[in-house]
């Protein structure tokens, strides 16, 4: 993709072309501004880049480089450079320290163990910096000269104590520490006043430090899978918190601090060891997201239903046995998660959700549905359905009359045929039919034009063939058409038998059958003669 004014290029996208090398003809391009070679072989930066004077944004991600040319540093107007998923030569790192103008540098997965102090020391204008995916264990002291950071990187590396140097960066507003090692923070973290979003999941914290509020500008805070059995009751004045993460920890009942942030739109509380929620839960009238699955709660929390703007709601893996009857009543609702729990019948609350896309409700860890009320028809801009791991014996026919249905994941069921109506739902891309019973499929299975996948595996099939469903999709839909073909061609012939024997005066075609049946030979039985069931003929006289 190229764009250009008056003759004059300043955009270029070249990713993804299989490129072993820069090709010439981008470095004579002397106007360009922005180019994009990530996702190619390429092997080495040519000196010839040097030329690019007015080069401002550079990605090079996901290529094969191990050495950068010197003369890189002399792009003097370069301010994003993206050289992540290559296997950069620690030496040849502080190349990058003469590019003075860079305010982006993205060095993700690029097996880095240490950042090299020159960069620290140069590069005097950086606001993004990206680590993540390093074997980083400590960051340089001279990091506190990068007054201008604001976004700092280091998910995926090798910290055991948080970077005290960090909390004197007063710019940062992002920081992303998840998938750590560290098991404390240090108060000084409340000195990051202008800080916005804090990631540090999957770390071993068995506590947050009280100065956190002090960070009140604070809005997304993911503190999911740590050790936390309680946050500090201080953390209730981070009114502008809009998403938090708490999945994962032993918290057992929900902070009660959390009912006070109204402001939540995003609240993952997936596998915490709750039983219910508070009422005061009722509160967060604003929530989009809500994330309860791997619980235990045994009964629906009936606080949900005052959460009117809900979109998402993901309740797996509970023991829940019931919807409540006013569940309708979240009238937003388009994803809607109730796989692994203990419903004796498919909760038809479910119906009135008219706005719902996309229904989970596979029970391999809970009680297994049998059936499935035709009333799912009434769900008509529902996309995806899931019913995986149940004993369904057999599908509604009011699937096929589902428009926008573009998703149908019913493997390991007890399924023994389909509906012909299945057919009928035009938008299907995705038929996921492993490990039933079926034996055949709809002969007009092909008139779905959109199919994309068709899974049949471990199926007794028979019509079509298992030699032939083990070939995918397309030999699938050759078979039922040349099967379709053939039965045309079958009543062609047989209609053209039937009026030769009319013709022939021969009687109803009917009729002719009727004596086919009885055993009847021939028409010349009814003359007597030999074969037939006639009086005997008279011996000559001698």
């Amino acid at each position: 993709m190229i764009h250009s004014t008056s003759g004059r290029t300043f955009f270029l996208d070249a990713s993804n072309q299989n490129l072993a090398t820069i090709p010439p003809g981008i470095l004579a391009l002397k106007e360009l501004e922005e180019v994009h070679l990530e996702n190619n072989r390429i092997e080495e930066i040519p000196q010839d880049i040097q030329y690019l004077k007015n080069l401002k944004i550079l990605y090079l991600n996901n290529n094969k480089l191990s050495k950068l040319c010197a003369q890189l540093g002399k792009l003097s107007n370069l301010e994003g450079l993206d050289l992540s998923d290559n296997p950069i030569l620690p030496s040849w790192i502080p190349v990058l320290s003469t590019i003075r103008s860079l305010r982006q540098l993205r060095l993700y997965r690029t097996h880095v163990r240490e950042i090299p102090t020159e960069i620290c020391k140069h590069l005097h204008h950086l606001e993004l910096l990206g680590l993540s995916g390093n074997h980083l264990t400590s960051l340089p002291t001279e990091i506190v000269n990068q007054t201008k950071l604001r976004e700092l990187y280091l998910k995926q590396n090798q910290f055991e104590v948080f970077p005290p140097e960090l909390c004197v960066l007063y710019n940062l507003v992002i920081i992303d520490l998840d998938e750590n090692r560290l098991v404390a923070l240090p108060e000084e973290i409340g000195n990051l006043t202008r800080l916005q979003k804090f990631y540090v999941a999957h770390n071993g914290l068995h506590s947050l430090p009280e100065s956190l509020c002090q960070c009140d500008k604070l809005s997304v805070l993911d503190i999911s899978y740590n050790r936390l059995h309680s946050i500090p009751h201080t953390l209730e004045s981070l009114v502008e918190m809009t998403e938090v993460g708490l999945s994962g920890n032993p918290l057992e009942k929900v902070p009660r601090l959390v009912c006070k942030w109204t402001a939540l739109h995003l609240l993952y509380l997936c596998n915490a060891g709750l039983r219910a929620l508070r009422r005061s839960f009722r509160r967060l009238v604003n929530l989009r997201f809500l994330d309860l699955s791997q619980n235990h709660m045994e009964g629906f929390p009936l606080q949900i239903c005052s959460l009117k703007s809900l979109e998402i709601l993901a309740l797996d893996d509970n023991k829940i046995g019931k919807l409540p009857s006013d569940f309708g009543t979240l009238s937003k609702l388009k994803i809607l998660g109730l796989s692994g729990n203990q419903f004796t019948s498919f909760p038809e609350e479910i119906f009135s959700l008219e706005s719902l896309e996309k229904l989970y409700i596979g029970q391999d860890q809970g009680a297994k549905l049998t059936y499935m009320p035709e009333d799912i028809g009434k769900l008509q801009i529902l996309q995806e359905l899931h019913i995986e791991n149940n004993h369904l014996e057999y599908l509604p026919v009011a699937l096929g009359s589902m428009p926008n249905l573009e998703i149908l994941d019913c493997r390991h069921n007890l399924l023994k045929q389909l509906p012909d109506a299945i057919c009928q739902a035009q938008a299907l891309r995705e038929l996921l039919l492993e490990k039933n019973l079926l034996t055949h499929l709809p002969e007009n299975l092909d008139s779905l034009a959109n199919l994309n996948v068709l899974t049949l595996a471990g199926n007794p099939m028979e019509d079509p063939p298992k030699e032939v469903c083990t070939d995918g999709k397309e030999a699938i839909f050759t078979y039922l058409k040349e099967k379709r073909n053939m039965k045309i061609v079958a009543t062609k012939i047989q209609s053209w038998w039937r009026g030769i024997m009319v013709r022939k005066g021969l009687g109803r075609f009917s009729e002719l059958l009727k004596m086919r049946k009885k055993g009847k030979n021939s028409l010349k039985s009814k003359s007597g003669k030999k074969g037939g069931k006639g009086k005997p003929a008279k011996e000559k006289k001698k």
